[in-house]
C-alpha cells in the first residue's frame, strides 16, 4: 500500500511543478526500492548516532549516494525529543556491556552529564555503532523485502485476474 501511494504522489502533476520551478535532480524524489531503501538505511544510520543537526547529515550524503531525500530526512526523525533519551540511554548500556564497564548511574541533570562525560562517552558511541549499523542493515532489508513481496502479490493478483 506504501509503494503504491509513494507511486501515485510520484506522478503527481504539482511535483514535476515543484522539481521544474527549483530545478530538483529527479532522482532525489525518486520512489522506487532502491531509493527508498537507501533513504531508509541512511535515515536511520544517522537517526542513530547522538548529534545535532541530524538532518543536515542526511543532506550532506546527497553527492555520495543518490537516495530519496525526504524519505531519509523522515527517517532521522526517529531520534526526536521524545525518543531521544530512552534511545541514547539504550545505546549507553549496550555500549557498556560489549565493553565490560558496568554503567554509571544516570541523573537527568546537566550538572550530572557535564561531570560524566568522559565516562559516558566511549559506552555511548561504540552501543551507537552498533544499532547504527545493525538496526539501518536490518530495516534496508526489511524495506527491500516487504517491496518485493508486494511487487509479487501484485503479480499474482494481475495474473489471477487475467485468467
Amino acid at each position: 500500500m506504501i509503494r503504491k501511494t509513494l507511486k501515485k504522489t510520484s506522478k503527481s502533476e504539482k511535483l514535476k511543478a515543484f522539481i521544474q520551478k527549483y530545478k530538483i535532480p529527479p532522482e532525489y524524489l525518486s520512489t522506487n526500492r532502491k531509493m527508498v531503501s537507501r533513504a531508509v538505511l541512511i535515515g536511520l544510520f544517522i537517526a542513530f548516532i547522538p548529534m545535532p543537526m541530524q538532518m543536515l547529515a542526511v543532506v550532506a550524503m546527497m553527492p555520495f549516494v543518490k537516495f530519496n531525500v525526504p524519505i531519509g530526512i523522515a527517517m532521522c526523525w526517529l531520534s526526536n525529543p521524545l525518543t531521544m533519551p530512552p534511545m541514547y540511554y539504550m545505546e549507553y548500556l549496550t555500549g557498556s556491556f560489549i565493553l565490560r564497564i558496568k554503567p554509571e548511574p544516570v541523573q537527568m541533570t546537566l550538572d550530572w552529564f557535564t561531570n560524566n562525560f568522559d565516562n559516558i562517552v566511549i559506552p555511548l558511541y561504540t552501543g551507537t555503532a552498533v544499532y547504527s549499523v545493525f538496526g539501518s542493515l536490518l530495516a534496508y532489508w526489511a524495506v527491500n523485502h516487504f517491496w518485493r513481496g508486494s511487487v509479487e502479490r501484485d503479480r499474482q493478483l494481475h495474473r489471477n485476474d487475467r485468467k
